[in-house]
């Protein structure tokens, strides 16, 4: 599946169970799954990096790095902030 067709399936799954969550903008690609008892969205940190320094936005490890810090690892936005797991795959 592709990240958007995941992120549809999650998001069909708990909007059934009358709840609803946050999605990362542009990281669709790194989602892992669902937290069950949260109903959040878990993303890989690893691939979060990928997504960054691939395509348009063409930075460096470290660039990437910084950046994820700053602006999506910076980022709270109530109680259903998606998850960040520093996967060792």
């Amino acid at each position: 599946m592709k990240g958007a067709e995941i992120k549809k399936t999650i998001n069909d799954l708990i909007t059934e169970n009358g709840d609803w969550t946050l999605f990362a903008d542009g990281f669709d690609d790194a989602i892992l799954g669902i937290d069950y008892s949260s109903q959040r969205v878990i993303y890989s940190v690893k691939k979060c990096y990928q997504i960054l320094m691939n395509g348009e936005n063409n930075m460096t490890q470290d660039e990437a790095e910084e950046y994820f810090a700053f602006n999506v690892l910076g980022s709270f936005v109530g109680e259903k902030t998606p998850i960040f797991c520093y996967d060792l795959f």
